[in-house]
């Protein structure tokens, strides 16, 4: 989870690192497969899904209908 930030801008670096982080483990443990990366919620996920998200969490911007 990135911190908090007003400027979407901001967290691309904490998200690029986390995969920059699974891809290097992947590499190094021969872990193929390894292909999930859970980052970014309801503020920042449009930012955490360029950088490569495959599983973000939105549930406040579902119960406050900003999904739509």
């Amino acid at each position: 989870m990135a911190p908090f930030e007003a400027e979407l801008e901001e967290t691309r670096p904490v998200f690029r690192a986390l995969r920059g982080l699974r891809d290097e483990l992947a590499r190094r443990y021969g872990l193929e497969g390894f292909t999930e990366l859970s980052m970014g919620m309801t503020n920042d996920f449009e930012v955490a899904v360029e950088e490569g998200a495959t599983l973000v969490r939105v549930g406040s911007a579902i119960f406050r209908g900003l999904l739509t």
